[in-house]
């Protein structure tokens, strides 16, 4: 279940770039960091003289041209290893680039999704447990289960709630699966204490990392069985492409997966991957600055809502809490260690008053009022206008690279909008 270290991670990892299902591995005699990787991990595919891969529109290629080398599909002789692509939903060389990038990166075999949720249904469907335990986290997540509820009467119980798994008896088979950080929330939880669990009944463990990518969290370290992620947010990073991410240890079921998106038809698009591949060479500089600047607004509320003076006043006069993984508590051991290079883009603020939360988003210039998270801009939620199940009173959080103090002045600004809001209505009211 151990992966090398994110720093220090050989470019080992089976993707070939015709045919991802392929055996043979990439080999380099040296170990290169993470950042190098993501620049480097692709060169081998670069069959041209370009820098900046080129955009591969094409859903079919050409087959050989000798005769000799035409071996019908099905028969054994049939080595894909030797076969360049043929049609986009099995290969293509955008996806097969991204791929390998992710898989350096992520120290697995990695396949790619039209979306988080392909992604996740994928991943349900293979494992065909009878039960999984789940917490709140991304609500879409929970509509696949209920789908597969109906479908075959798939049991989903409460991860924070043993005696629920008893009661459904998650055993053998089953799956564990651990959002962290969490949605909206951004806390972490601790998976090797899940993996314990997961041993204890014979279950997979699977987590979506979505909120903590290279190199903040390397779940296989952990004991993860397979990582999933909505590559949309931070592996996209520029609130422009749907991706979603499987990675895996298990090579079987790394080729039957292959198989079987072959099938379901969830693969990524052409544009998509051209993008991802964009998008991932800068992940590591934009992911390590979007967690710094999240940590230092979510300490800043924090500080400000147990300190005194004007600030301070203005803060607790509009938030009632913040949650963010870097504020969890004194025993930080075990969140060190899964998170060593830092805990997250996103946090959460409850506001005073749904009110409140409601009005907050439209008196910020810095942030804008959106849902999804990961890009290089900051966006603020009022997260009842995507999610029915949350208080009223969230706001979630996606930090960008911007500026972090000019971050904090904005949020100051509008919290002094809302407090003088809410005494000229007081005003007038008394008035009336």
């Amino acid at each position: 279940m151990m992966s090398e270290s994110l720093n220090t991670m050989t470019a080992t990892n089976g993707i070939l770039p015709h045919h991802p299902a392929s055996t043979t591995t990439m080999t380099q005699t040296k170990s290169y960091a993470s950042s190098t990787l993501a620049i480097h991990a692709d060169d081998r595919l670069n069959q041209a003289t370009d820098v900046a891969p080129a955009l591969h529109v094409s859903t079919t290629f050409r087959y050989s041209s000798d005769p000799d080398q035409l071996v019908p599909v099905g028969d054994e002789k049939r080595d894909y290893d030797d076969m360049n692509h043929v049609y986009t939903r099995l290969s293509n060389p955008n996806n097969a680039r991204l791929e390998a990038i992710l898989s350096s990166l992520m120290g697995g075999h990695v396949l790619t999704y039209a979306s988080g949720l392909a992604a996740f249904h994928a991943m349900v469907v293979y494992l065909r447990p009878n039960v999984i335990a789940m917490y709140e986290g991304y609500h879409g997540c929970h509509g696949i289960v209920a789908i597969l509820a109906r479908l075959y009467g798939l049991k989903k119980v409460n991860l924070m709630d043993e005696s629920s798994w008893d009661d459904a008896g998650l055993g053998k088979g089953d799956i564990i699966h651990v959002e962290t950080p969490l949605n909206p929330t951004g806390e972490a939880y601790n998976l090797e204490y899940f993996r314990k669990k997961a041993d204890e009944r014979g279950a997979f463990l699977t987590c979506d990392a979505t909120f903590a990518p290279p190199p903040l969290q390397d779940p296989f370290r952990h004991g993860v069985d397979i990582i999933m992620h909505s590559g949309t947010k931070y592996i996209g990073g520029h609130s422009d492409m749907l991706c979603g991410v499987l990675a895996m240890k298990n090579e079987t079921w790394y080729k039957e997966l292959w198989s079987e998106r072959l099938l379901l038809g969830g693969v990524l698009g052409n544009l998509e991957g051209w993008l991802g591949v964009r998008s991932v060479r800068t992940l590591e500089l934009r992911i390590k600055t979007q967690s710094g600047n999240a940590e230092n607004l979510a300490s800043w509320l924090s500080a400000a809502l147990e300190g005194h003076g004007e600030e301070a006043e203005i803060v607790k006069n509009t938030v009632y809490q913040v949650k963010h993984a870097s504020l969890q508590g004194k025993d930080m051991s075990w969140l060190q260690k899964q998170m060593p290079n830092g805990y997250g883009p996103v946090f959460s603020i409850w506001a005073k008053s749904c009110d409140m939360a409601r009005k907050l988003p439209s008196k910020l210039q810095l942030f804008h009022h959106a849902t999804s998270l990961g890009g290089v801009e900051s966006l603020i939620e009022w997260r009842k206008m995507s999610d029915r199940t949350v208080d009223d009173r969230v706001l979630r959080l996606s930090v960008g690279i911007e500026n972090w103090e000019d971050l904090r002045d904005d949020l100051l600004a509008g919290f002094k909008s809302l407090l003088e809001e809410e005494r000229k209505d007081k005003e007038v009211n008394g008035h009336s």
